[in-house]
């Protein structure tokens, strides 16, 4: 039996986690106070199964960002003892038992998955996206071998639908509230059954409401992950692409067992997440592949720099290990690459991520015909040429909201629009923005929307302008610093902290002495702010937004307030 965990809450049931034996990290025995929700919050009423309550219920359950941040080391002056916090290989040790567990709870095995779904799983820093929309797009255009394609990725930049797809589309409103409802009442009657055997040795009852709640559910991520599979086994998914939230080997999805697996990709790998996954990419790549699966092929795209031969050895090291063929892929030398005609995913890197979703979809189709050495799984120039050619159209229907996206709103304002955060990834964006601004029939004004809450601002902004001046690209004639709220605050409501957004204007006056910055605390403002700078010019005006996928999500909720939620 995987660890027990602990909730207490404003009025604690003493013993309700002991007694059900909750399997979750060790380290989360920390006060957790549930969301207030609407009415009777747990109720078994069908009238009260909607999706809004589905939303709420998934609200009350405890955050991926609370779980993360616990792997972060704690400032010099915590008072926690250094001895009491279990070390972050302890802490990742127990996820895959207790995922099982809790995938047990659902009423679902590994067998279910092995027997039922064929799956291509993607993991990486960089890229994981973009494979996973090629991907899609690809096998959707095979629908007599694919069958009926699945998709499931992280984070959502709008609704949370967009996590779980169906064909190429964010699961409906009702099938995501009818899945989840299922799915929550799986885990109600799983601790419902251990509370009684348990209570009646102990003495000790458990109410319905405390069963019901949240406190009998894993957290954010491994929800949604047991979700999704389940979704997928409900509606006929055949093939399957799932993305890792975090690292390979101890993340929530690679509970898929080898015989559900057709092929696993590793993507660009860069320094990300290093309280959970290590301070250097060798180490973050022996995470990373642990999506690799006996006797499957794992096609990883060949790393550069500085660590790039040890972390190339890691990877071939850890195939070795799971009795995988490690396909290494040389991205950046293949001539090819198909444009995409849908407004996304226009950044020339693409072609890198294209060439790793072409091998991977080939080597899927080939498993599912029974063919896995199919020559088409072939990683030289001639034969992604081939693949390219045969999948051309999967190619260029591929569309990915937030990543190197394009959008005219309704006031003329063009909006160049990517999700990147890292240094790597702004470098990326500022070639593809300094292209599509040459090809504009004129010089339209250009504006920075910016915010990054995590990461050195400094550093990214630097890397950012020099990447732009390097293309001969536009110099910004003005910047707007916003923090990632979609709305003002409310009434009554604590002052935010505007403090990174100050510090990310004086960053970008001092690298290019740009006089004209604004600072905004939520993004519907600094929306507003950009229109009334085209107004008040009477010109055009593009604008680049980027630095983090939450502001990305924000601003198309803010220039699409009528899209599905």
């Amino acid at each position: 039996m995987a660890s027990c965990l602990t909730f207490f809450r404003s009025s604690p049931v003493a013993g309700l986690s002991r007694l059900i034996s909750l399997p979750s990290r060790p380290h989360l025995h920390t006060p957790f106070r549930v969301p207030a929700l609407i009415g009777s919050p747990y109720s078994t009423k069908m009238a009260d199964r909607t999706y809004e309550s589905a939303l709420r219920h998934l609200d009350s359950i405890q955050s991926n960002r609370h779980v993360t941040s616990l792997f972060s080391t704690p400032p010099p002056s915590s008072s926690s003892s250094s001895s009491s916090k279990p070390t972050a290989q302890d802490l990742n040790a127990q996820a895959i038992p207790e995922m099982l567990e809790w995938l047990s709870r659902a009423g679902l095995t590994q067998a279910d998955l092995a027997s039922r779904l064929r799956c291509i799983h993607v993991a990486g820093t960089k890229g994981k996206g973009s494979v996973c929309a090629y991907l899609t797009s690809i096998l959707l255009t095979q629908p007599t071998v694919a069958g009926r394609v699945g998709t499931y990725t992280s984070p959502h930049l709008v609704s949370v639908r967009e996590r779980i797809q169906l064909d190429g589309q964010p699961i409906s409103r009702s099938l995501f509230a009818q899945y989840f409802f299922e799915v929550w009442d799986a885990f109600t009657t799983s601790a419902r059954a251990l509370a009684s055997s348990s209570s009646s040795s102990s003495g000790q009852n458990i109410s319905e409401e405390e069963l019901q709640g949240p406190a009998t559910k894993p957290f954010y991520f491994r929800f949604l992950t047991i979700l999704a599979l389940h979704a997928f086994l409900r509606e006929g998914v055949r093939s399957a692409v799932v993305e890792c939230g975090i690292g390979g080997e101890y993340d929530s999805t690679n509970i898929l067992p080898a015989d559900a697996v057709t092929a696993s990709v590793v993507t660009q790998l860069s320094i990300d997440h290093v309280g959970m996954l290590g301070a250097t990419v060798p180490e973050i790549a022996w995470h990373k592949a642990g999506v690799c699966k006996a006797g499957r092929k794992c096609f990883a795209l060949r790393a550069e720099g500085p660590d790039g031969d040890a972390t190339m050895r890691v990877l071939r090291q850890r195939a070795a290990e799971k009795g995988a063929t490690l396909v290494e892929v040389d991205g950046a030398a293949w001539e090819g690459g198909v444009r995409s005609e849908t407004g996304s995913l226009e950044g020339e890197f693409q072609k890198s991520n294209q060439a790793l979703a072409l091998l991977a979809a080939a080597e899927h189709l080939g498993v599912l015909q029974a063919d896995p050495d199919s020559p088409q799984s072939g990683t030289n120039s001639k034969s992604l040429d081939t693949l390219s050619s045969r999948f051309a159209s999967g190619l260029r229907a591929a569309h990915l909201r937030g990543r190197c996206e394009t959008l005219v709103d309704g006031s003329g304002i063009t909006w160049f629009i990517d999700g990147a955060h890292t240094s790597e990834s702004l470098a990326e964006t500022s070639t593809w923005f300094a292209r599509k601004y040459k090809e504009l029939p004129h010089s339209p004004k250009p504006i920075l929307l910016f915010n990054q809450q995590e990461r050195d601002v400094a550093k990214l902004l630097g890397g950012l302008q020099e990447g732009i001046e390097k293309k001969s690209g536009p110099a910004f004639g003005c910047a707007v610093f916003t923090r990632n709220d979609l709305r003002p605050a409310a009434a009554g409501e604590q002052e935010r902290d505007l403090s990174v957004q100050r510090a990310a204007a004086e960053v970008m006056k001092g690298k290019t002495q740009l006089k004209d910055t604004v600072v905004t605390d939520n993004v519907s403002d600094a929306v507003e702010k950009i229109r009334a700078i085209q107004r008040d010019e009477g010109a055009e005006v593009v604008v680049l937004a980027t630095g983090s996928l939450h502001l990305v999500g924000a601003l198309l909720r803010t220039l699409e307030p009528d899209g599905d939620l």
